[in-house]
């Protein structure tokens, strides 16, 4: 008989850091959904995080909010603590914050590239550096998120396909450093996902992307979140250091 997935997280607390919309909103959801107690991370976005945190909480779900900016020790620090004192454990991170920009070789500034370097890269690590050593051993999870384009990247993506394939990187070396004390580390590489962030991208290309998907479709959050609850669980404890692709195929 197959096991079930609707309490697959049960007893698990989870931080996800930009889980108050997009890809990381999708995560917290499903998490939340089998089983898990949510810290959900945000920045700029408090209201949205309330609001997804209120939504859990009114089906029976356990769920508080942490808001800073990412790229500030502080701010993981903090949100782990926080995640200590309500429920006296941490099993999983993940890493969903983060920001896209396009911008071709003439347009790239110094400030662009700490923005985005800053809140993909740094903002990655400080998250990690924060729960590293109070998650689970063994069995602890960190997932982290990055982007199908830091794998076959576009003429216009330099910056934020540079940042990713950073968070690639890491992800593999994070693996190997921290695998010795139980904690595995993965991360998702979302194509383009119908959020909030990415409508504008949606409305005008969605269609040509669709078009070279073999699902003919563009992605949405569940989609992603559906991986990320896997590496989640007990049942991805023999996966480490790998990237898993999201993109529907996409050619």
């Amino acid at each position: 008989m197959p096991h079930s997935t609707t309490d697959s997280l049960a007893g698990k607390v989870a931080y996800v850091t930009g889980g108050s919309r997009g890809v990381g909103a999708g995560a917290v959801r499903l998490l939340a959904a089998r089983g898990a107690a949510v810290m959900i991370g945000f920045g700029a976005h408090g209201a949205e995080a309330e609001a997804l945190a209120e939504e859990i909480r009114s089906v029976g779900g356990q769920a508080e909010i942490a808001g800073g900016d990412i790229r500030k020790a502080v701010t993981s620090k903090t949100a782990v603590e926080r995640t200590l004192a309500t429920y006296g454990r941490l099993d999983i991170l993940v890493t969903a914050a983060g920001i896209s920009r396009r911008d071709t070789l003439g347009d790239i500034s110094e400030q662009a590239y700490r923005d985005v370097y800053d809140a993909n890269v740094l903002g990655t690590i400080l998250a990690i550096q924060a729960a590293a050593t109070h998650l689970r051993r063994p069995g602890g999870r960190i997932i982290t998120v990055s982007s199908r384009v830091a794998i076959n990247p576009t003429a216009d993506s330099t910056l934020y396909a540079g940042a990713k394939a950073a968070v690639i990187a890491m992800t593999e070396a994070f693996a190997k450093e921290l695998g010795p004390q139980g904690i595995t580390v993965n991360s998702v590489a979302p194509g383009l996902i119908a959020t909030e962030r990415m409508q504008d991208v949606v409305a005008t290309r969605g269609a040509d992307v669709a078009a070279q998907t073999p699902l003919r479709r563009i992605g949405l959050p569940d989609d992603v979140a559906r991986v990320i609850a896997f590496l989640a669980s007990d049942d991805s404890g023999w996966v480490t250091g790998r990237t898993l692709r999201v993109d529907g195929g996409i050619v």
